[in-house]
């Protein structure tokens, strides 16, 4: 049996499905998911861009932060979870990429936009521009503009550098600048 069908939702408690002693109390870890189960959610989500990766990837993260739940330090929780999903997302990718259609991703070629409101369109967008990125570029721009986080988060999340944190966005965002100019009718080098 695995951890996701020990337990099937994320709040209010994910445990590794094994009984540990912690120095901290499992109330500690049971305000962090409640705190941040929904943040986290989001953030796979942006990552993963699939809900059901999504969920399955916070709660493999919660439960591996449960299991050392006394050896992470208390301001490091968020980093370390959110790097944990990345990790996740990216080794499921690995495993899964011999099995993904060779002429684009599938889920994004699928996408429509029924109605064509404004904010779904703009969602749609934005899933799509953020499928066009590597992994570990999505989730540098999702921590940057999406959670508003510094430089030393992103390296901490991505194992990097903060350099390296600095060259995966701005990359990313070279990157979404030339998707976007394309979409939009011009080639990536001409004026506008």
């Amino acid at each position: 049996m695995t951890v996701y069908e020990e337990s099937a939702t994320v709040a209010p408690v994910a445990r590794g499905g094994q009984a540990t002693s912690v120095a901290r109390d499992d109330a500690s870890f049971d305000d962090f998911v409640l705190a941040n189960g929904e943040s986290l959610q989001r953030f796979a989500y942006l990552v993963t861009g699939n809900r059901d990766d999504a969920r399955d990837a916070v709660q493999d993260a919660l439960a591996g932060a449960y299991r050392r739940w006394a050896s992470i330090r208390p301001d490091q929780v968020g980093a370390y979870v959110r790097r944990s999903i990345v990790n996740a997302h990216v080794s499921a990718w690995r495993k899964r990429r011999r099995e993904r259609p060779s002429s684009g991703d599938a889920l994004w070629d699928r996408v429509t936009v029924a109605d064509a409101e404004a904010a779904v369109a703009d969602a749609d967008q934005v899933a799509r521009l953020l499928g066009g990125l590597t992994r570990q570029q999505r989730a540098a721009v999702v921590l940057r503009f999406y959670e508003d986080r510094d430089f030393d988060d992103i390296a901490r999340v991505c194992g990097c550098t903060q350099a390296a944190a600095r060259a995966l966005v701005r990359r990313a965002l070279s990157a979404l600048h030339v998707q976007l100019t394309h979409d939009a009718g011009h080639p990536a080098g001409e004026k506008q």
